[in-house]
Formats: structure tokens, C-alpha cells, sequence
């Protein structure tokens, strides 16, 4: 069956709709859709009952308000559609009111200090530019709403709020930057993503047998194998049988629920992989990746395998990442500028230099919030994949390309004329729409990359939401967005054209975000050196990264804006910061679990082994015995392991005694905390090397990497 013929059954969307639905009903909830206006109440009851036909057609019993707190992961209750009619009968009942709100409690959910614990209440509310779908669990079957997640107060508990605020401010400032550029009818300018995302599939019961992937997600000791992929022989080769069918099942799985994955391929690393979509509006994009990250863990299992999805799960070879291809598309009653992507260069003068303006505007709110993008990618595990010569470093900046280089420098540096028809035609305006054929080298280091129509995100983090970074990125370009605009007006003079005026500002954005240009190696070190010296932040540890999300700058941007308030705001940063403590908790004692139960009994054992065997040899008269030497090397090992393995101990008793500092306690556990996990590693990696393989007791990276 080709896959257009099932592709999205399992969700009511655009189709569907249509369908289904009365005319005047549908046009109402397109024209809340598409316009991104509230959704009129009135026809609620007429969706809820076409939806609730629609999903007991296709078996379901129950509905949840499905919706993404700040776990990185989705949360849902579910309810029933069973009712009863007035004569205590049996009946299915769905109302426009369970589909438009739910109450779940909001107490287990981090909130950053948003509300009390015993404060249970919480409210979600269905997004419905987000199609409602059925997840299939077995022989159950359940309809997911896509829902905000608020407090009682109004206060954003969740990422999708946040996200749909940028998107409505994003859209109102660069509506009104077109208007005036003389572009007219536009309703909405709205962003585009596409997130590829990576992941590792190894065989579950290696998995099972690793406290240290089952608790942390990634393998907390491990020596590196002789063959790693240095041999650069796993990349885009032939995908394994067991691998092909698993995958397979995911994408038929994402099918029908609607996700447009098109790309899959081995990674780099050994057993790693990716998938990516085409791209789609944003908040629907969220929804879709938090959907592929579910169904590559469920379906994985079906096939005696385990996803992967840690940034960094092995130590040696690549990391995951998760590239977001972000763009600006617009909406309007204009059939001429309906569908135009506002990254991708035009045929004419002006087309072009309202695609340089918004390109002058992205380098500029970058530049200016880069710390603030480096705050919303930070966490426990993507702080291993930074940098790591794998990854964008930390180290925020932007490739643009050598050929809009050239366009960029040459208007900066204003050797093209202060005429903006005579530098559009100096530049070379023809050539502009060949940069859409990505006629310059990707560069693979940069964090944030122009390529062709779009940037490219590449620093966001394999597991995370993508909600959030996406949210910082909308809020950076809609300032700049509005400054432009305002510089604009200021310097509208009487007998200079407006594109005069226009190419001005411009040059002045590219002039003051210079810095943040670079098309080099972002792996060198000569790059941080100079990143140092134009006054671009490393922020390599996410505690500092974090603490950008509160400079004045930061709070100043995003409450002025109204997306978030000063409260939610600081609830961002102190669940952040309380995420990444217990991630580096959880890891500390499960390493220390790990030594005691696991690592070293491996090692006595294979130490009394040894003087057992040399024993018996200098009782039988041999001279010269190596297992001697072998023995009281072992034993000098493991009092190095077990050494570091007590200061791991103190530093986790020294880290929990400062929960009332969550500050102090976050910097001790990236400094020491990372540094005796660092110690105790490299003990145990060398037994490793050393311990019969009889007797290690966990399974090998090459085991894990390279399955027979």
C-alpha cells in the first residue's frame, strides 16, 4: 500500500475537516487556524461531536488533553467517552467543553516555584492549529487533544505556551516591517522547522544489563573499543536488517498519525542513525518531533531493541543532536506573497533586499541574545555533546556562506553605493536566488548555519523539546524585527526612496553584528581564541549558560514582549538548573552503585585469581611467576578506583547538603562533581582493559555497537 493512501488515518486534520465537518463550521475553525486568532466557542460543540464520531469509528474509548510540561516529555490523563443518559444507560458523550478544557492536577509538575505544591489545579486548553490524533498502545486506542498546560492564575506551566506567544509577537512584527516595505494583505507571518533527529538503537538486553543507561541514559563508565569509527565506514552505509525493520515500523507508525518523516540513514557513530521530516508549521513541528521521540522508544521494543536518545550515551564517538531548520514563511490574502518563504531569495530588486532585511535581522537578535540561545540549548547531556568536535561548540555564531559573505561585507563596509537600486545591481541581484541551490560547503561546526532558504539550529540537543530554544530564536528576531522597523521610520526623509532608507538600516545591522559572523572551523581552538577577542561568550557548562536566562538583557527582551512573565521567566531557569542538579545527582550515585556491586567485585575476583594462581606456582617451585607482577598491578588499580571512588562519595554528600543552595550546588556538581565522575571513569576504564572478559560484568562497547 503506498503510504499516501494511509498517511495521516489516525489524525483529524485539514482533511478530515473538510470532510466532515459543516462549511460554515470548518471555514471558522481554518480561519482560526490559519490566521492564528481564538477559536470561536460557538462551534465547539459541532467539532467535539464530529470528532467524537470520527474517533469511536476508529475504535477509541478514550480522550486525554495531551500536552508537553517542562519534563521534555508529554503528559496525559485520560477520561472516557463512556457517559450515562438520564436512565443511568450506557452512552458515549464527548462535549464541545471536554474538547476545549480539561483540569488535570498540576502539583507533580515542575514549575520552577510558579505555584505551591499543594496547589493542584491546572488547566489545559486545546491548540487546534495542532490536529487532534489517536495513539494506538496495544489494543487500546486513545485520542490526543493538543493542549496548552496553565496555572489557575493564567501562568505558563508548560512549552507550548510560550511558543505560541513568539509566534503571535514574531508575526506582528514582521507584518509590520512588510507593510512597511510596501508589502500588503499579509495576515500572518508564521515560522517553519524541520528537526532532524539522531539516535542510537542497541539491543535491549545489553541495555538492561547497564544501570547506568537505564538510570542516566548514557554509560557512565566504558573503555573505548579498538575500533570505534575512525574507519568512517558506518555514514550513510547500508542499515542493518533488524535496524531496517524497526525503523520501518516507526515510520509507518508516524505515517498514520501524520508525521512526514521522508530521511533516514546511518550517523557517523556505530549504531546510530537518524530521521528527519519535512519541514512544517512550528508548533505542529513540536508536537511531531515529541511524537517521533515516542514512537522510536515504543517501537523499539517491539523489536527487542532500545532508543537511544541522550545527547552523549558513549564516550568516543559522535553524540546526537537535534538540527532544527528554522525559517519565516508568509500568509495572505496577496496570492503573489501567500506561501513566500522570507529567507529565500527573490527574482527582483525588492524581493531581494526585503530578504537581505530579515536576514540583517536574524544576525542581529542573534548577536545580540546569543547568550540567551546558548541558555535554551543547555542541559546535563548536551553540555558532553558541545564542542566535543563532533557538534557545534559552544560558542554561538553563524554561517552565512561565501557568497552572501561577500553581500553582506561588501553593504556593511558601504562599497556598494548609497543608492539602493545601484548597489542591488552592483551586488548582483541576479545571483541572489542561486544561493537557494546551496552553492557553498555546509560547514558542519557552525551552531547556526544558513543553508539556502532556511537556518540551521545544529547546537539543540537530541532529547530535548525543541519548544523552547525555538522560543528564544522567535523572541531574538522579533526585537530586531521591530528595531528595523523603528529605523526605518527615523530615517524616512523627504526626496530619499524608501529602499534607500532600507539598504541604510541594513548595513548598520550588518555593521553591528559582525561578530557573530564566522565561516571557519568552529572546532579549532584558534576560533576561540578569536571568539574571545570579538567578545562572543564560551559558555561551556550549563549553570553559566543558564544564568543567562536572568541578566537584565535577557528579562528585559522576553517580558517586554510578553512572553513570558518576569515569574515564568524565573521558573524557566530555576526548573532548569533543578533538572540538571539531579541529572548530575542521579549520575554520581548510580557510578557509585555501579563501583561497589559491579566493577569492583569484577576486579577482586580477577585479583584473587591471580595471587591464587601465583600462589600455587611459587608453591610448585616456579621462579619468576608473572602473575605476581599481574596481581599487584591489579591491586594497585583498584586502590586507585576505590580512592576516587570515596571522593565521589564526599562530593555527593557535599553536593546534597547544599539542596537549600541550588546555585552553589549546581556549580560544585559541573566543577567537582564532573571532575571525580571524570577520576572514577578512568579507573575503572583501565580495569576494564585489564579484567578477564569472562568476568566483566557489563556488556562492552564493542558488544553494544557493533551487535553479530
Amino acid at each position: 500500500m503506498p503510504t499516501s493512501a494511509y498517511f495521516g488515518i489516525n489524525t483529524f486534520g485539514a482533511r478530515q475537516m473538510r470532510d466532515k465537518l459543516p462549511k460554515d463550521v470548518y471555514a471558522k475553525l481554518a480561519a482560526s487556524v490559519r490566521h492564528g486568532k481564538k477559536l470561536d466557542v460557538d462551534v465547539a460543540p459541532t467539532v467535539a461531536q464530529v470528532i467524537k464520531e470520527w474517533a469511536i469509528s476508529r475504535g477509541v474509548t478514550h480522550f486525554t488533553h495531551w500536552f508537553q510540561p517542562q519534563t521534555g516529555l508529554t503528559a496525559e490523563k485520560h477520561d472516557a467517552f463512556l457517559s450515562f443518559d438520564d436512565n443511568r444507560q450506557p452512552m458515549e458523550s464527548f462535549t464541545g467543553a471536554q474538547l476545549i478544557q480539561s483540569e488535570p492536577d498540576a502539583s507533580s509538575f515542575p514549575s520552577g516555584g510558579l505555584r505551591a505544591t499543594w496547589e493542584a489545579r491546572g488547566y489545559t486548553a486545546w491548540n487546534p492549529a495542532s490536529p487532534v490524533f489517536i495513539v494506538e498502545s496495544g489494543n487500546t486506542r486513545t485520542l490526543c487533544i493538543p493542549s496548552v498546560f496553565i496555572g489557575y492564575n493564567g501562568e505558563a506551566l508548560d512549552e507550548m505556551t510560550p511558543l505560541l506567544r513568539s509566534s503571535d509577537v514574531l508575526s506582528a512584527k514582521a507584518i509590520a516591517l512588510l507593510e512597511l516595505l510596501g508589502d500588503k494583505g499579509v495576515q500572518r507571518v508564521y515560522t517553519t522547522l524541520g528537526a532532524e533527529q539522531e539516535y542510537f538503537l542497541i539491543d535491549r538486553g545489553h541495555f538492561a544489563l547497564r544501570p547506568d543507561l537505564v538510570m542516566a541514559g548514557r554509560s557512565l563508565v566504558g573503555a573505548p573499543p579498538p575500533r570505534g569509527q575512525q574507519l568512517e565506514d558506518h555514514y550513510f552505509g547500508g542499515i542493518p536488517e533488524r535496524i531496517q525493520a524497526c525503523i520501518s515500523e516507526v515510520e509507518h507508525e508516524l505515517y498514520k498519525l501524520g508525521v512526514p518523516i521522508v530521511t533516514r540513514h546511518n550517523e557517523v557513530a556505530p549504531s546510530q542513525f537518524e530521521m528527519a521530516p519535512q519541514f512544517e508549521e512550528t508548533d505542529i513541528a513540536v508536537d511531531h518531533n515529541q511524537m517521533v521521540m515516542a514512537t522510536l522508544r515504543k517501537v523499539a521494543l517491539r523489536h527487542n531493541l532500545q532508543a537511544v536518545l541522550h545527547e552523549k550515551p558513549f564516550a568516543g564517538i559522535n553524540g546526537s543532536g537535534k538540527h532544527c531548520n528554522w525559517s519565516l514563511s508568509i500568509a495572505a490574502d496577496n496570492g503573489e506573497l501567500d506561501g513566500t518563504n522570507l529567507l529565500k531569495p527573490g527574482k527582483t530588486p525588492h524581493q531581494n533586499l526585503r530578504f537581505l532585511v530579515f536576514l540583517a535581522a536574524i544576525l542581529k537578535g542573534v548577536h545580540r541574545h546569543a547568550g540567551l540561545l546558548r541558555a535554551g540549548i543547555a542541559s546535563s547531556g548536551n553540555e558532553h555533546r558541545l564542542g566535543a568536535n563532533e557538534a557545534p561548540p559552544a560558542i554561538i555564531s553563524v554561517f552565512m556562506g561565501s557568497m552572501l559573505t561577500k553581500v553582506i561585507e561588501a553593504i556593511a563596509a558601504g562599497k556598494t553605493s548609497a543608492n539602493a537600486s545601484q548597489a542591488m545591481i552592483k551586488l548582483g541581484v541576479a545571483r541572489l536566488p542561486e544561493i537557494e541551490k546551496d552553492n557553498t560547503d555546509r560547514n558542519r561546526t557552525s551552531p547556526f548555519a544558513f543553508t539556502g532558504n532556511k537556518f540551521e539550529f545544529r547546537a539543540v540537543g537530541s532529547s530535548a523539546s525543541i519548544a523552547f530554544p525555538i522560543v528564544l530564536l522567535n523572541a531574538a528576531v522579533a526585537e530586531a524585527l521591530d528595531e528595523i522597523t523603528e529605523a526605518i521610520k527615523a530615517n524616512t526623509k523627504r526626496g530619499k526612496s524608501m529602499d534607500d532608507v532600507v539598504l541604510g538600516v541594513v548595513r548598520e545591522a550588518f555593521k553591528e553584528s559582525a561578530s557573530i559572523r564566522f565561516e571557519g572551523n568552529n572546532y579549532s581552538e584558534e576560533w576561540v581564541k578569536e571568539a574571545a577577542k570579538r567578545g562572543l561568550l564560551n559558555l561551556r557548562r550549563s549553570p553559566e549558560a543558564l544564568d543567562q536566562l536572568l541578566t537584565k538583557q535577557s528579562r528585559s527582551l522576553l517580558t517586554s514582549l510578553g512572553i513570558f512573565t518576569k515569574a515564568e521567566l524565573e521558573s524557566r531557569f530555576h526548573v532548569r538548573l533543578e533538572r540538571y542538579s539531579k541529572d548530575m545527582l542521579i549520575e554520581m550515585h548510580t557510578m557509585k552503585e555501579i563501583v561497589d556491586t559491579l566493577i569492583l567485585p569484577a576486579a577482586f575476583s580477577y585479583s584473587g585469581a591471580l595471587s591464587t594462581s601465583a600462589a600455587h606456582a611459587v608453591s610448585a617451585g616456579v621462579k619468576n611467576v608473572p602473575q605476581v607482577d599481574a596481581a599487584n598491578e591489579i591491586g594497585g588499580m583498584i586502590t586507585t578506583l576505590r580512592e576516587r571512588r570515596d571522593e565521589l562519595e564526599k562530593t555527593i554528600e557535599k553536593a546534597e547538603g547544599m539542596h537549600h543552595e541550588p546555585a552553589k550546588q549546581a556549580k560544585l556538581l559541573t566543577t567537582a562533581g564532573a571532575d571525580s565522575m571524570a577520576a572514577v571513569r578512568e579507573a575503572s576504564d583501565a580495569l576494564e582493559l585489564k579484567v578477564a572478559d569472562e568476568l566483566w560484568p557489563l556488556p562492552k562497547y564493542r558488544e553494544m555497537l557493533f551487535p553479530v
